[in-house]
């Protein structure tokens, strides 16, 4: 009984308030306290949605959606889950995808109608693809690391002998990993007589093609870790060796540094596989924040990856709304819409900034207002000459 009667009084301080531990929807006079039901692990990651800053107004569509919150597909190579617009319905532009693969599982050999853009969060794992002229491409992909595939050339992923983990973006908000187009399924549903007249060999020497329950034995399957790199090339019959470049060593990118932080961009310009998606890598330290500014290009799909963050984003008509974000989050930020993203932790900020677009661009408030006539400035805002000094021509990024 005793037992029984302290889980009650717990309850009951939650549903009545009492509990100051608790978030509660307050901000100085305005608000009361919640005493429930009520999700208080949501509120405690959430409270600027709880007690939202008294800057905020109108209504603005959801911009956050965890990847906890994803149907995770399970198989025995590992798992899969994704956020797409059925996930987050105002991100249009881009999905995305969070694999897992066991030490030698694989994704196996598909191909997309979607271009395919990821980055290694963890451990290591080997790419493969070819291209329309017959160019083959094999390379070993570790954290930090980007591969792209473009849209319709087939490709596989496995992982070396620590596993791995990655998140992979696709051009299109509507795409969906289950409808990849896979081997085994086309194989699956090609009759026997045409498969043996396309490779020349008998209908009997296809009698062990899998065809049955494939999404169990296939999609993400276990497999021995592969050998060394090299063991594992195949010969170009052209000889054309290093003309397909896929991956790029992100981290190994000098980065951008700010008072508050340190930028990596990579688009076009210096990953030229990488054709329909612009990323920046943003690393924003405690007490700073990414500076206020808009993209004048597309939307923005963001992927949270350490520490907890902040964001607010203005959408005209007097309308803006705040957003808290951690590991595993997705962000959006629709298109031209002004917003910053402030560490809200005490420990560093990382996340990526990623684009449907060939190239990153941003446009700086700080900047336009340093580069306007200084008089037009300050009739617009009545702006101190501490303020109006204080502007900068060159873009800070982020700020402490």
């Amino acid at each position: 009984m005793i037992g029984r009667s302290t889980t009650i009084k717990n309850v009951s301080s939650q549903r009545s308030g009492t509990d100051h531990q608790l978030p509660q929807p307050i901000r100085g006079i305005d608000g009361a306290t919640d005493p429930g039901p009520r999700n208080v692990a949501l509120d405690q990651q959430n409270p600027d949605t709880l007690a939202p800053p008294a800057t905020d107004a109108g209504t603005i569509p959801n911009l956050k959606f965890s990847f906890s919150m994803a149907h995770n597909r399970l198989q025995q190579g590992g798992w899969a889950r994704q956020v797409t617009v059925r996930e987050l319905p105002v991100a249009t532009t881009l999905a995305g995808v969070n694999m897992r693969l066991k030490p030698g599982a694989v994704r196996e050999l598909h191909w997309h109608k979607e271009a395919e853009w990821a980055y290694m969060l963890a451990g290591r794992a080997r790419v493969s693809a070819i291209d329309q002229a017959g160019h083959n491409f094999l390379d070993d992909v570790g954290v930090g690391d980007l591969w792209n595939f473009p849209a319709g050339l087939p490709h596989s992923i496995q992982a070396l002998e620590e596993g791995c983990e990655f998140l992979l973006v696709f051009d299109d908000g509507d795409f969906s990993e289950d409808s990849t187009f896979l081997l085994t399924d086309w194989l699956a549903h090609t009759p026997r007589s045409i498969l043996a007249r396309n490779f020349g060999v008998s209908e009997d020497d296809f009698a062990d093609l899998p065809t049955k329950d494939l999404e169990h034995i296939r999609y993400i399957f276990p497999l021995p870790v592969p050998g060394p790199l090299n063991r594992d090339r195949v010969n170009d019959p052209n000889n054309t060796e290093g003309q397909l470049n896929l991956t790029y060593r992100l981290l190994d990118q000098e980065p951008i540094q700010a008072t508050g932080g340190r930028v990596r961009i990579v688009d076009s310009k210096n990953f030229p596989a990488a054709s329909t998606i612009a990323a920046a890598l943003v690393e924003v330290d405690p007490g700073a924040m990414r500076e206020l500014h808009w993209h004048p290009n597309n939307d923005e799909w963001q992927y949270y990856i350490e520490g907890r963050g902040r964001m607010t984003v203005f959408a005209s008509e007097g309308k803006a709304r705040t957003f808290n974000y951690q590991a595993g989050d997705v962000g959006y930020v629709p298109f031209a819409m002004g917003h910053y993203i402030e560490n809200s932790g005490d420990t560093p900020l990382r996340f990526l900034e990623m684009f449907k677009s060939a190239r990153f661009a941003d446009i700086s408030l700080n900047q336009w207002l340093a580069l306007t006539p200084p008089e037009l400035v300050q009739a617009h805002l009545n702006l101190n000459q501490n303020v109006l000094h204080a502007l900068s021509k060159q873009k800070k990024i982020i700020v402490r």
